[in-house]
């Protein structure tokens, strides 16, 4: 690398400045993949938490079965036949339905899960929610200051608060959990919205989804049945992906630039006895160098930014979420770099340095 850190000190104006391009592409994009994760949590998390193997889908009037929860109904007869189905260990409905929570604090939007207690997120304090109760997520404890005992309305109907469980959210909306005759009275709905699912080894649910006409599948894959889920998370992936694309053809045209201006440098070095090989691997590291540089003071910048932002807007970021974008930055910046550095291998010396014509 001698060369490589050699040019490193010699133009550290045309570096610093790739650098800075480099690190404001990276706060960018690890923000972004921040705030990704914290709307997909904010969107999903109750329904991608659930304790569950499959969850089937419904639809009213025996037509076919969509993905979504806004859509989807199961009938007495699905319930049955799923619970009754070979390698089904247990088969329970569940109620999905958005509603308006009022107390004397204030109101807000809610969404509202029915279900049995082994479904519900763990307790922090009190109980699992019988009849005319609910428990409430942490946050709508906290926003409407709450506790086990308070009364509340959800809807049209009072009901008590039994315990406050972890902070779950569906729609981008905070859960209030009740048993399924308490969601139907609180909702309208009759049928519940879906069926929840715990497989034994081997089980075929497909089967079981051609005979009773339901779409059974995993908790990763329902959530793509949340109304706008697909679409503001397709939305924001794409943006990810426009920026790492950037970030490859600024650093390739960088570096082809540079390349070119060190031709005369290069032809030298060849004349001298440096093999291609090692000159590319110089330029290599040089540009592993700007990158790796760039990203992690990028990705430092876009960590103190979602500090902030996480107390208005939805944010998710650690070690784990910001690792990939970083490697993909990195990955990619030297794709784009090792198009460009490609150059020194046609070089000839003493063409470059004007010589034997």
């Amino acid at each position: 690398m001698f060369v490589a850190l050699r040019d490193l000190r010699f133009a550290r104006g045309r570096f610093a400045l790739m650098g800075v391009v480099v690190t404001l592409l990276a706060t960018l994009v690890v923000f972004l993949h921040g705030l990704t994760e914290g709307l997909a949590r904010d969107s999903s998390s109750a329904v991608a938490g659930l304790p569950v193997d499959r969850i089937a889908f419904g639809a009213p009037g025996g037509a076919e079965p969509e993905v979504s929860f806004s859509d989807s109904t199961v009938s007495a007869e699905q319930v049955r036949g799923w619970a009754a189905a070979d390698g089904v260990r247990a088969a329970e409905p569940l109620g999905v339905a958005m509603t308006r929570l009022t107390v004397r604090a204030g109101a807000g939007s809610v969404s509202l899960f029915g279900g049995p207690p082994a479904l519900l997120p763990r307790l922090t304090e009190g109980t699992a929610p019988g009849r005319d109760e609910a428990a409430v997520s942490a946050a709508v404890a906290g926003t409407y200051g709450l506790a086990v005992g308070d009364r509340v309305r959800l809807g049209t109907r009072g009901l008590t608060v039994s315990g406050v469980t972890e902070d779950r959210a569906h729609a981008h909306a905070p859960t209030v959990w009740t048993d399924l005759p308490t969601w139907q009275a609180v909702s309208g709905h009759e049928r519940p919205t879906v069926l929840v699912l715990v497989l034994a080894a081997g089980a075929d649910p497909h089967a079981v989804d051609a005979r009773l006409a339901t779409a059974a599948v995993p908790p990763g894959d329902a959530v793509e049945g949340i109304a706008s889920h697909a679409a503001e998370q397709g939305s924001l992936r794409l943006v990810q992906g426009c920026l790492f694309v950037v970030a490859a053809l600024v650093t390739g045209a960088f570096f082809t630039v540079w390349t070119v201006q060190r031709r005369p440098e290069v032809a030298v070095l060849k004349a001298v006895g440096a093999s291609s090989g090692y000159l590319v691997r110089d330029a290599l590291a040089q540009a592993l160098v700007l990158l790796l540089g760039g990203t992690l003071l990028g990705a430092g910048l876009a960590l103190v930014g979602g500090l902030v932002a996480v107390r208005g807007v939805p944010f998710v970021l650690d070690v784990r979420t910001a690792a990939p974008p970083v490697a993909a930055m990195v990955v990619l910046g030297l794709a784009g770099a090792g198009l460009a550095v490609r150059r020194i291998t046609s070089v000839d010396p003493l063409t470059a340095l004007g010589a034997g014509r």
